[in-house]
């Protein structure tokens, strides 16, 4: 029923790629960001993020600063880290990356946040079934986007960038960040389940020993999230919906 085993309590789903198409919103962030620092640095010919081969591998579902770490680092190129609070022009790992944090502030607050269809009738479902729902999120504005995205009054818990942060909990693919909410909700990890988009995810979910792992596909890489982990693989919630 709703793709949860019998002996589950807590629904556990990243957000951005999962609830809301707020992945989309960020993969453009990290292009602008990257492509204007490439370029500042190495000029007109330099070569661009290329999104369908740069976003997956190096940044998504992983926390900002590791994600601009890793993407340079795959083009050998090493930055000082800095400070969090460098400004959005130094050139810098935490420079860098507070660039393409605005950039996508910017986006949420003239355009809003994209829900897909399914979202909140699964949130309902699983919590009509008796479910405590957490996010799990990378994003330093999981908690604006739930706001802007109406879905806030669904979820019972959060656990996200800043909370990582605060608690100098290890981003994904740890799984400490879904280990604390499972915590914090007061649910052994047997009995939660985890929701994931990111390859990162997938693999903390795998690593915390939950008792399932679903993988939402939707970038067409399947394979691959069984690959690092996931025990279901569904293109949508709708899926696990027709389930019920």
């Amino acid at each position: 029923m709703l793709g949860l085993p019998d002996s589950a309590r807590a629904c556990l789903f990243d957000l951005d790629g999962v609830l809301t198409d707020t992945a989309s919103v960020h993969a453009k962030a990290w292009k602008t960001m990257f492509d204007e620092y490439l370029e500042k640095r190495e000029g007109p010919g330099y070569r661009p993020f290329d999104v369908s081969a740069d976003y997956g591998p190096y940044v998504d579902g992983k926390p900002r600063l590791e994600g601009t770490r890793s993407f340079l680092a795959s083009r050998g190129i090493e930055l000082p880290e800095g400070s969090p609070d460098d400004s959005p022009d130094t050139e810098t790992l935490w420079g860098l990356s507070t660039r393409k944090n605005d950039l996508v502030q910017v986006v949420i607050s003239e355009q809003g946040v994209d829900v897909y269809p399914a979202s909140r009738p699964y949130l309902e479902a699983v919590r009509a079934a008796g479910m405590k729902t957490a996010v799990v999120s990378s994003s330093a504005n999981a908690e604006q986007v739930l706001r802007v995205a109406g879905l806030d009054g669904l979820i019972d818990h959060r656990v996200d960038g800043v909370t990582a942060r605060e608690r100098k909990l290890p981003g994904k693919p740890n799984p400490d960040t879904f280990l604390a909410a499972a915590q914090d909700l007061g649910i052994p990890v047997e009995a939660a389940v985890v929701y994931e988009d990111a390859l990162a995810g997938v693999a903390a979910g795998r690593a915390g020993d939950f008792g399932r792992v679903i993988g939402v596909d939707r970038l067409g890489h399947a394979a691959a999230l069984r690959e690092h982990g996931a025990d279901v693989v569904v293109t949508d919630l709708q899926e696990l919906l027709e389930d019920k």
